[in-house]
């Protein structure tokens, strides 16, 4: 069984629904390729549910974040930033507004009014969706693509599109699909680490500080190779290490290093950036504040009480004596662990709480002008699946937005909307 198509999208995430769309506004007949039953699961997923679909970043900003393959989305960028994008989804009737001045959600802070708005636009183009229906082989004579064959049906096309995300939460139907596609044309894919999930340590001590979220830490790779990887934002710990924005967005540089290295030491400040001295004159001040005050409620000026008495027993300090009458070492102690307290990253949970995947179809072998392949014409790629992975806060959703946006001209000039 078979049927003709101008472009196939295989998968209906963000990345692949933007590219349908793009495509059908251009008169193109345009069919997407769905294994699962339901369109956008990740989608639905995404900020909590809450849908951050990009932040108020200028593109220059933007890039950096994603590292040294940023420059790679300038076209892109270019063609369909985040005011582009906040346009296109008014023009469906989302509302957007961002809060905080930063991250930009649907005013209804729910996914699913984004996923409805999509899926409408979609019908009123007259794209199919057929569910069900898994990319099984790239059809191509070696020059070009020719189209995609499933178990059951071959789909015959000048276009295809890649948009079938990466390895993170299978449970929504991530298989990495579209790395033995690409493969197939010739493409080279790097290799794939989890990325954006919780982190387990070696210490023991944390599953004891579960209740309060630290704002604002600072965290370093304690690598001779490696100190230069920083990030920073707040920290949550959990019953087995540790989490919030902050370990979401290491855990992209922490994961390769796990495999080459087997453990991570880390360091991280949670005192508002004091160093030592710093943190000497904060409590020298205080106790001149409060003579009878112990070196528990010199620490809990700054952090939660769960905290400070970890820190405490770890440095051998009595939390309920004064902070002069400690022995000096004892405070010295106290202090460096204050100013970078040491943990050590042993492991995961692999992809299965992975939000996205660090890797992907090399970015070398795409043009970043159409995302077209530049080892087969008429093969397209946007989302995940490419060797680009950026931090929490929109990046994602905007990069697979706007890709999805180029790759949807199937090597047609762009003209930039206003």
């Amino acid at each position: 069984m078979s049927a003709r198509y101008d472009a196939v999208v295989v998968g209906s995430g963000a990345a692949g629904m933007m590219a349908a769309i793009t495509a059908a506004r251009r008169g193109k007949h345009v069919v997407i390729l769905e294994k699962l039953a339901k369109p956008g699961a990740k989608l639905k997923a995404t900020g909590g549910g809450r849908c951050n679909l990009t932040n108020t970043l200028d593109n220059e900003t933007f890039m950096r974040r994603f590292g040294r393959e940023g420059r790679f989305m300038s076209p892109a960028l270019t063609a369909f930033g985040h005011h582009a994008l906040t346009a296109f989804f008014k023009e469906l009737g989302v509302e957007t507004h961002a809060p905080d001045g930063y991250r930009v959600f649907p005013l209804t802070h729910n996914a699913e009014t984004v996923l409805s708005a999509l899926l409408k636009e979609l019908g009123r183009l007259g794209v199919e969706i057929a569910y069900g229906q898994r990319a099984t082989e790239l059809l191509h004579d070696a020059q070009r693509v020719t189209g995609i064959k499933t178990a059951t049906k071959t789909y015959t096309a000048a276009h295809v599109v890649l948009a079938t995300g990466g390895l993170g939460y299978p449970q929504l139907g991530a298989e990495g699909d579209g790395y033995a596609l690409a493969e197939t044309a010739g493409h080279t894919v790097t290799d794939l680490y989890p990325a954006m999930m919780p982190l387990r340590t070696k210490e023991t001590w944390v599953r004891h500080c579960r209740a309060d979220t630290i704002p604002k830490v600072t965290i370093r790779v304690d690598l001779k190779k490696h100190k230069k990887l920083r990030a920073a934002g707040d920290l949550i710990f959990t019953k087995t290490g540790i989490r919030g924005p902050a370990v979401l967005d290491f855990a992209r540089e922490i994961t390769p290093l796990l495999e080459r290295y087997g453990e991570v030491p880390l360091l991280i400040n949670m005192t508002k950036g004091m160093n030592e001295d710093g943190l000497l004159r904060h409590f020298k001040n205080e106790s001149a504040s409060d003579p009878h005050a112990t070196t528990l409620d010199l620490l809990e000026t700054l952090l939660p009480q769960s905290l400070s008495l970890q820190l405490c027993a770890l440095a051998g300090a009595d939390a309920h004596t004064r902070f002069s009458k400690l022995p000096g070492p004892v405070r010295d102690t106290l202090l460096k662990y204050l100013a970078w307290t040491p943990l050590t990253v042993t492991g995961h949970d692999g992809f299965k709480t992975a939000m996205i995947t660090r890797g992907g179809v090399s970015l070398k072998e795409i043009r970043p002008e159409t995302m077209e392949s530049k080892k087969l014409k008429g093969l397209y790629f946007c989302g995940e699946i490419m060797n680009l992975d950026g931090p929490c806060g929109g990046y994602n959703l905007q990069w697979s937005f706007a890709g999805g946006y180029v790759a949807g001209h199937l090597g047609e000039a762009i003209h930039t909307p206003r």
